[in-house]
Formats: C-alpha cells, sequence, structure tokens
C-alpha cells in the first residue's frame, strides 16, 4: 500500500516540475510571471541622460555582482535572471556620471513581479535613466512609471 502511494506521489511531483519547466521555458507569457516561482526577467538599463554624458552602472544582488558597466547616451545594457523561490530577489544599482552618484533598486520583486503593485509585472523590465530619476517603461503603452533616486 506505501508503495503505490510513494508511486503516485513521484508520479504527480514529476508531472508538476514537467508541467511547470515547460511554462517557464515560455520568453513572453505574461500570465504566469508573478505567480509561479523562479520566473525569467530581463532588466534593461538605457542612458538617457539629457547632459549627453557617459553613465556609469553598477548592479548587484546578495549573490551577484555584474561589474561596473559603461553605457553611453542613448545606449543600453542588459542583464538576466530568475526570481528566487521566496520572491525576494532584489538588484540595486549605483548609477553614476561626472559629480553625480544616485542608487536605485533596478529590480524588487515586490514592485516588479507583483501584479498588485502601481506599475505591474515586467518579464522584460525597460528602464530609462535620466537626472531626474529611473522610468520603467509600461508594455501595455501606459505612461512609464517613475521613481525618484534613493539617493
Amino acid at each position: 500500500m506505501a508503495f503505490s502511494s510513494n508511486i503516485h506521489f513521484i508520479f504527480i511531483l514529476i508531472t508538476f516540475l514537467t508541467i511547470l519547466k515547460t511554462s517557464l521555458s515560455f520568453g513572453n507569457i505574461s500570465p504566469v510571471d508573478g505567480i509561479l516561482p523562479f520566473s525569467p526577467k530581463h532588466v534593461v538599463i538605457t542612458n538617457k541622460l539629457v547632459a549627453q554624458f557617459g553613465l556609469l552602472v553598477h548592479c548587484t544582488n546578495k549573490e551577484t555582482d555584474l561589474g561596473v558597466r559603461s553605457v553611453l547616451i542613448n545606449q543600453s545594457f542588459g542583464f538576466r535572471f530568475r526570481v528566487n523561490l521566496f520572491k525576494t530577489t532584489n538588484y540595486n544599482c549605483v548609477f553614476s556620471w561626472p559629480g553625480i552618484v544616485r542608487t536605485f533598486d533596478i529590480f524588487r520583486a515586490d514592485r516588479d513581479d507583483n501584479s498588485r503593485s502601481k506599475c505591474g509585472i515586467c518579464s522584460e523590465c525597460i528602464w530609462y535613466i535620466s537626472e531626474s530619476g529611473p522610468c520603467r517603461i509600461r508594455r501595455d503603452g501606459g505612461p512609464p512609471c517613475c521613481f525618484p533616486w534613493s539617493s
């Protein structure tokens, strides 16, 4: 009897994991974003400084340091990752240009992978960086979500 229960459990587990893996392999399926764990994300940061300066970007999270990147005006830098199981993924970036240093959490699971947040869920999180602050482009065509600098 116990052997039959174990086989049944293993079958259900394998079926669930197969469905989960299949659904996560589709890059642009937004209904699973914010619902399933480990949703794939692509953050793109574009330099839109009015002063036409190059932008230095240094992004990190608890496990990963993406290094310092130089982003010329109207150019972009991007990176990919998956949201962790507990949906606490956070990438903080330091942005600097001549005489200025600013910080901002470029990805926060509670803001960018949450259907109840003011900007909604993004699988491709596109950010424009300007002197006044970062703005995330909305895929639904609505106005961008702009934020003040953290510091």
